[in-house]
């Protein structure tokens, strides 16, 4: 027994130096030895070759499918004036007034029905749909016996997932998480100074690198000249809270949150030692004069690091952008928008939190093929001249779509877990009804 257990001893040892040289000191300086770039290289052709099987072995199947995933229906997406505008092209406007039409009924049908089949919101919430199976069981796509070869390349791959790359990735996960908190801790007792902030974002960096080998990040960082500088914000559409290590990968962000108690507890107190992280109490969070007064006084201390936000509020699983919160653009502070893109062929980095913990979520991710995405830094932009914190919100939300390209939606975000608000639907009755009543109609009921 005791040479069991001396064994067991032993070949852990080795397990952890291996980690420490290969893998540690590397990510700790920011270089590679070429493993991951190798082990991607793998990992790609095989997906090919798994792709070519699957579209011969179907080949009419997987047309149908490349098909429907553009969209169950074809959508118009002119205005209502626009297109109650050609629905009336056989019937004369009235010289005064607005008019109506019985034609009318036909443009909120059709809208109502695209709604029901295939709305813009709810489909935003749920994994994206591949094209081609990724030999993971957790896409639409699930396990279909194709050929011998395929099924056999498929139990190759749960045993590297499971007993390989998970036990790697949780132990990276593990000593970067445990070195994340001793490291800011210590730097805590030192006095503010150039040392201690440098020490404070070298450590912060460090640690979050070691968190993206663990994840096997492959991230490609674009126009770094735009970088977001101390004393700005970055805002980057929401996916995962994965999206915190990609972007502290290749920079130090000060975070801004509400404070947790737990094991995250732990660590936001640790980080708030060392960095000028903004938490809130739960209390707090509701007052938005308070909020924003704690954001301004930190962007406009040019000394500490930019704010990170994400505006959308919830996390959207990557085709889309949704509507901008207003709150970081009042500040009147320089925005550093960026864009990020996964790669929903090596992993789904979508977090329903809906459907799935915190927890569920990462041992997902751990069990991935990859975690591959791009990062787009875009140049800085300002509130223009009597541009209200909406149209600016909306412009910088626009120019993140149009980069990463992702649909750019005017949807709350939070209609994930609540119901359309009546102001929206006054909009829209207040549209139709300048059109039927004519837009003269408010002056006359004056």
């Amino acid at each position: 027994m005791e040479n069991f257990w001396a064994g067991v001893l032993w070949a852990t040892e080795i397990w952890l130096y291996l980690i420490v040289c290969l893998i540690m000191i590397p990510a700790m300086f920011g270089f590679s030895l070429g493993i991951s770039e190798t082990y991607m290289n793998i990992l790609v052709q095989t997906l090919e070759w798994a792709t070519l099987n699957i579209q011969k072995a179907n080949a009419e199947e997987e047309s149908a499918k490349a098909s429907a995933s553009n969209g169950l229906i074809q959508r118009e997406h002119g205005s209502m004036e626009k297109e109650l505008g050609e629905l009336r092209r056989s019937r004369p406007k009235p010289p005064v007034g607005g008019d109506f039409t019985l034609s009318d009924c036909f443009y909120f049908t059709r809208r109502g029905i695209e709604s029901i089949v295939d709305d813009e919101v709810t489909q935003r919430f749920t994994s994206e749909e591949l094209v081609s199976w990724n030999l993971l069981t957790r896409t639409h796509n699930d396990f279909q016996y194709i050929s011998l070869k395929l099924t056999l390349v498929y139990g190759l791959g749960i045993f590297v997932r499971y007993c390989i790359l998970a036990p790697l990735r949780i132990t990276l996960a593990g000593i970067g998480l445990t070195w994340l908190v001793i490291g800011t801790s210590a730097v805590g007792f030192l006095p503010n100074c150039r040392v201690k902030f440098w020490l404070s974002e070298w450590v912060h960096v460090m640690c979050y690198r070691i968190c993206a080998r663990g994840l096997s990040a492959t991230i490609r960082y674009h126009n770094k000249e735009n970088r977001p500088k101390k004393g700005g914000i970055c805002v980057a559409n929401h996916t995962s809270p994965i999206d915190i290590v990609i972007l502290c990968n290749d920079g130090c962000y000060a975070m801004v949150g509400q404070v947790h108690g737990g094991l995250m507890g732990i660590v936001q107190r640790a980080m708030v030692r060392s960095c000028p992280h903004v938490w809130f109490e739960r209390s707090e969070m509701k007052d938005r004069h308070l909020v924003t007064k704690r954001l301004t006084d930190h962007v406009n201390d040019k000394t500490k690091l930019p704010i990170l936000i994400f505006p959308e509020g919830t996390c959207v699983n990557n085709t889309s952008v949704m509507m901008f919160k207003k709150g970081s653009f009042e500040i009147g502070a320089t925005i550093y928008p960026v864009a990020i893109k996964y790669d929903p062929k090596f992993g789904d980095a979508f977090w329903n939190s809906s459907k799935y913990s915190m927890v569920s979520y990462l041992l997902r991710m751990m069990t991935s093929w990859a975690l591959v995405c791009n990062v787009w830094y875009l140049p800085a932009m300002h509130q223009q001249e009597g541009e209200d914190a909406v149209h600016f919100a909306n412009r910088v939300k626009s120019a993140i779509a149009h980069q990463g390209g992702l649909v750019d939606l005017q949807w709350d975000g939070g209609l994930k877990r609540a119901k359309v608000k009546d102001t929206f639907k006054e909009q829209q009755q207040k549209k139709y009804s300048s059109m039927v009543v004519g837009d003269d109609s408010s002056s006359n009921s004056d």
